[in-house]
């Protein structure tokens, strides 16, 4: 994929194309010859560039969870305290999902999971390390369930969020995606700390 080599204004073009077609599309009936018409960019170019339009919509999706990325890193900067970090991750993840709606519609629903997977945009690698290097120090910790695998954390996680997008989009959008977002933490809080913790918190004991 070569999205670098673009000029600045095919690349907002395609863009913004990429965006249109793949958040309100069906991803199977949707063509390279629809991104190129809608962007006023020729086909030859962008099968030049990307070869296909599984990757054409998987370098985009990359540039924009590597700009979420960006925040979350931003903002964790001075928390120290672990349930703050995540709270913090939880909050960001809804936020940026509400503001980028088309790229949420387009990792949560429209993109063939099975397809996306299999390419290397889908590890995002900085992003994972970081929140799994963030569980990881709170099993060290103690403070969350040290019984599963930090990615198994990560998964329950992420998976709260991809729930809440998708439902918020079912029901209208009647409210902000953040509205709940500190008592939805809470929910996701309680089912990630470690067991023996909220026991000694309920009892005040050590074993």
């Amino acid at each position: 994929m070569k999205t670098e080599q673009l000029n600045a204004d095919i690349h907002k073009r395609l863009e913004e194309a990429v965006l249109e077609i793949f958040s309100s599309s069906d991803f199977h009936k949707a063509s390279i010859r629809d991104i190129a018409n809608r962007a006023g960019v020729s086909f030859t170019t962008i099968y030049k560039h990307y070869g296909s339009k599984e990757q054409l919509v998987f370098a985009f999706v990359d540039i924009w969870m590597g700009k979420l990325t960006d925040r979350i890193v931003d903002h964790l900067h001075g928390i120290e305290n672990l349930k703050e970090k995540l709270r913090k991750v939880f909050w960001l993840q809804l936020d940026y999902y509400e503001r980028h709606e088309g790229l949420g519609r387009i990792v949560f629903m429209t993109l063939p999971m099975k397809t996306w997977m299999a390419d290397a945009t889908f590890d995002q690698p900085r992003m994972m390390s970081l929140m799994i290097d963030v569980l990881r120090q709170g099993q060290n910790e103690k403070i969350l369930n040290p019984n599963v695998r930090a990615g198994t954390l990560l998964d329950f996680l992420m998976g709260f969020v991809q729930r809440s997008f998708f439902m918020w989009i079912l029901r209208g959008k009647t409210d902000s995606l953040t509205d709940q977002a500190n008592v939805m933490f809470e929910m996701v809080w309680q089912g990630m700390v470690n067991p023996e913790k909220q026991l000694q918190d309920k009892t005040g004991t050590k074993k």
